[in-house]
């Protein structure tokens, strides 16, 4: 494996909110300032499979940027502000420039636009902070639907994000798509969660409504269970890891332990 190829992994697989970190880190590490344009592939990977955010000029509102609506050559557009931009990916200071305007032309203009309202509503109920995004394919023959939602606390040591992105065929009224989570947690440690599920839905109507009420059950499902596999975690593979008590099964009174007499205290024996 080349240099190159190492230090893209690293980008790539950088976790929520930690790409300045491991970009600075790398750039500690080799001493060089032609990291950045080096690894340019790996940051447009990075960024555009993480749906990373970014303000245009003028604007306090994030758009997402992602595959589903790159223009090609560093160019992205926005459903909602109807305008496009670049995207320098080699630049830490992720932010857009050269803002034109860019009305999408499709057959299902009403649709996309009562998508947008529809699945803000949804973001709104169940997301504490999110962006999303709604685009038409190439050939418009589907709709891709994209939610983010991210929540850092390095103070705190962890950061996480959800990611759901699906295409809604109208011809078949099919759903296809991915819901991933990604948790890093690094307090004492090094801890990370990468789940994702897959998604395939036939819907029972065709307004934006119905498509939006099967990605909440979609979500919701995979929610709940989550909620189950971690308690699941805690009641086995976890407690597995230590004994709940010691073999004599007495709990140590740790308030008392500089006092013990190890041996005798705590196995109960005698001199």
């Amino acid at each position: 494996m080349s240099r190159t190829q190492a230090l893209s992994s690293f980008i790539e697989s950088a976790p929520p909110g930690e790409l300045h970190d491991v970009t600075k880190a790398i750039k500690n590490i080799l001493g060089e300032d032609s990291v950045q344009s080096e690894l340019e592939p790996a940051f447009q990977k990075h960024n555009e499979e993480q749906f990373s955010l970014v303000k245009l000029p003028g604007s306090n509102e994030n758009v997402i940027v992602s595959p589903y609506n790159s223009l090609g050559d560093g160019r992205y557009y926005d459903t909602e502000n109807q305008s496009s931009f670049a995207y320098d990916h080699a630049s830490l200071a992720a932010t857009a420039s050269d803002v034109r305007s860019h009305v999408v032309e499709s057959n299902h203009e009403d649709l996309v636009k009562s998508l947008l309202k529809t699945l803000r509503s949804h973001g709104t109920e169940h997301y504490p902070k999110y962006h999303i995004g709604v685009y038409p394919t190439n050939d418009d023959s589907q709709i891709a639907l994209v939610t983010v939602a991210s929540k850092y606390s390095p103070a705190n040591y962890w950061n996480g994000r959800w990611r759901s992105s699906y295409l809604y065929t109208p011809a078949s009224s099919t759903l296809t798509g991915t819901i991933a989570v990604d948790v890093h947690y690094y307090e004492d440690g090094n801890v990370r969660l990468l789940t994702n599920k897959a998604v395939t839905s036939t819907i029972n109507g065709s307004s934006a409504g119905d498509v939006v009420k099967a990605i909440a059950q979609a979500e919701r499902a995979y929610q709940e269970n989550l909620n189950k596999a971690f308690g699941g975690l805690a009641e086995g593979a976890f407690k597995s890891l230590r004994r709940q008590l010691p073999i004599t099964r007495q709990k140590i009174e740790w308030e008392k332990i500089s006092g013990y007499r190890l041996g005798q205290d705590i196995g109960g024996g005698r001199r």
